[in-house]
């Protein structure tokens, strides 16, 4: 019986990687020196007031956000993490997860509007972003480590292609929502496409962009976390190397602070689409039991 000959896709793959090096490796290259500068400034800014005034910050936001419950928290949480020693893996983690998070969200909120508004862009983004969230987190270390060496950057970039996904259809998801008549509506009030956009679909679709936002950064700080291999500092390299010199308390320490951040990244953003103005308005027009 003949042998089925093999395809070798991932010949192909490497053939296409080395091509894109070759042909745009100063793009590259610019790439790496801007998210790099901007990790790096990021990372200064957040190292730079004393450890107990940040900490004061951000428990002053979380009161003015969620009240004294959540500050509570934020003082004990943060005030822990600085006492395991773990205060500077976390902000430098925290500067990772923001950079990567400000750059998946800028360019997934104009892809989930052009997915919504057109349907050929919808059909070509789909399938795309069902590969990126099916692919293992760990292969897309692969070509990223190729392309920028270890580092922040690739862990940064990897992050952003990771957390990508939800950003995309949850902005598509929440546009195609908003009621039609609605639109009609102000279409038939004369309003251009793009009023149409900023005044009427963007308002309306906000709590679902904005649990968008709030996944996007989520699956950031869990990709920044697995980052850590590929030599981003924070976090993801107490965890790493805690699990190669089976270090359980180093372990346990550094887990404790990626929830405290996990946590209070979790609750400021969802508070953020708790005040956008559909949810007061929906809020405020609930019926009372």
């Amino acid at each position: 019986m003949p042998e089925v000959p093999r395809i070798p896709l991932g010949d192909w793959f490497q053939a296409v990687v080395n091509w894109l090096n070759d042909t745009i490796g100063p793009v590259f290259d610019f790439i790496d020196l801007v998210v790099r500068s901007a990790v790096d400034g990021l990372t200064a800014a957040l190292l730079w007031p004393p450890q107990w005034l940040l900490v004061l910050v951000l428990t002053a936001l979380a009161w003015w956000l969620r009240g004294w419950r959540f500050a509570l928290f934020t003082i004990i949480g943060f005030g822990l993490v600085a006492e395991m020693r773990e205060f500077q893996p976390a902000m430098q983690t925290l500067a990772l997860v923001l950079v990567a998070a400000v750059i998946a969200i800028v360019v997934a909120i104009p892809v989930g509007i052009l997915a919504a508004r057109e349907r050929v862009v919808r059909h070509v983004v789909r399938p795309v972003l069902d590969l990126m969230q099916t692919m293992p987190a760990f292969v897309y270390l692969i070509p990223v480590i190729f392309f920028f060496n270890i580092g922040a950057v690739p862990g940064v970039v990897a992050t952003v292609i990771f957390a990508l996904p939800p950003g995309v259809r949850l902005t598509e998801l929440g546009i195609r929502q908003v009621d039609a008549e609605v639109v009609e509506a102000g279409e038939a009030f004369g309003a251009p496409p793009r009023r149409i956009l900023t005044g009427i679909q963007l308002p309306l679709a906000m709590p679902s962009i904005m649990a968008g936002i709030n996944q996007v950064i989520m699956l950031s700080l869990s990709m920044v976390v697995i980052a850590g291999m590929v030599g981003a500092e924070g976090l993801g390299t107490e965890v790493y190397t805690a699990v190669t010199r089976v270090q359980l308390g180093a372990g346990f320490e550094a887990g404790v602070a990626v929830v405290v951040l996990a946590v209070y990244l979790d609750r400021i953003t969802a508070v953020l689409a708790d005040r956008s103005p559909v949810s007061r308005a929906a809020r405020e027009t609930a019926p009372v039991a």
